[in-house]
């Protein structure tokens, strides 16, 4: 891989998913191409998609999630203070942990 490229397909994914987030509510099939493109350059160039951008996507059938349009977002009530997040598509539900701030001792 050419020095450069890295940067400018990571930059790419990034303008498109950003993209595919404001097209969500106007035209969805638009973006949800947007973001197929965005997964298609990571997996072409075997580049890690960074974690905000990745946290957009639906881990059991893969397909594009938006906050609030094509998911669900409770906040937990148990001890252990996490989001739940249920792809509207297939119905998974998963969690995302919120970690404790640590304690200051005096």
């Amino acid at each position: 891989m050419k020095p450069g490229t890295r940067d400018l397909v990571m930059e790419r994914m990034q303008i498109l998913v950003r993209n595919a987030i404001e097209n969500a509510r106007k035209n969805p099939t638009i973006a949800e191409r947007q973001a197929a493109l965005a997964k298609r350059l990571s997996t072409k160039y075997r580049i890690r998609m960074p974690y905000e951008l990745r946290m957009n996507y639906c881990k059991k059938c893969k397909k594009f999630i938006v906050p609030g349009f094509t998911s669900r977002i409770r906040v937990g009530r148990s001890n252990v203070r996490s989001i739940r997040i249920t792809c509207q598509f297939c119905n998974h539900t998963y969690r995302k942990i919120i970690k404790k701030p640590p304690r200051q001792s005096l």
